[in-house]
């Protein structure tokens, strides 16, 4: 399968494509959900690696260096296969879990604007400003 053809199917031709690298090199048995969770937490945080000792103003920027970017995108790309690995592994369509996720938030923390900006007033249980703490 090609990129392009890829491309034209979305994330499902992506989890194809992994799937059937795997098996042609018969990781499978090395694909338990596990090791492809501790593999997506060491991608994770070779991005981080990236930015790791940058000033916020020189991590808006890290895309316009080619080499950077190169390694950003190739870092992002590592978790995507693992991400999509890891549901293939457990049967969680990513894409159903993600619009599920969005959905819960959106009634846990309701778009209301609050006088003095992005701050809000805490419910029972929740933390410091929107956002800051809180996973999506």
């Amino acid at each position: 399968m090609t990129h392009e053809e890829t491309t034209d199917d979305g994330v499902a031709g992506l989890r194809r494509r992994l799937v059937a690298f795997a098996a042609a090199r018969d990781w499978q048995p090395y694909h338990t959900p596990k090791n492809l969770a501790a593999a997506l937490s060491v991608e994770a945080a070779e991005l981080l690696e990236i930015f790791q000792w940058l000033t916020p103003e020189q991590a808006e920027r890290v895309m316009e260096e080619p080499e950077s970017a190169h390694r950003v995108a190739d870092e992002v790309a590592d978790v995507f296969a693992y991400l999509l690995q890891f549901c293939e592994a457990l049967g969680i369509d990513p894409l159903a879990a993600l619009a599920a996720k969005i959905d819960r938030n959106e009634l846990r923390f309701p778009a209301e604007r609050r006088e003095g900006g992005g701050e809000r007033q805490e419910k029972d249980g929740e933390r410091g400003e929107r956002g800051v703490g809180k996973d999506l």
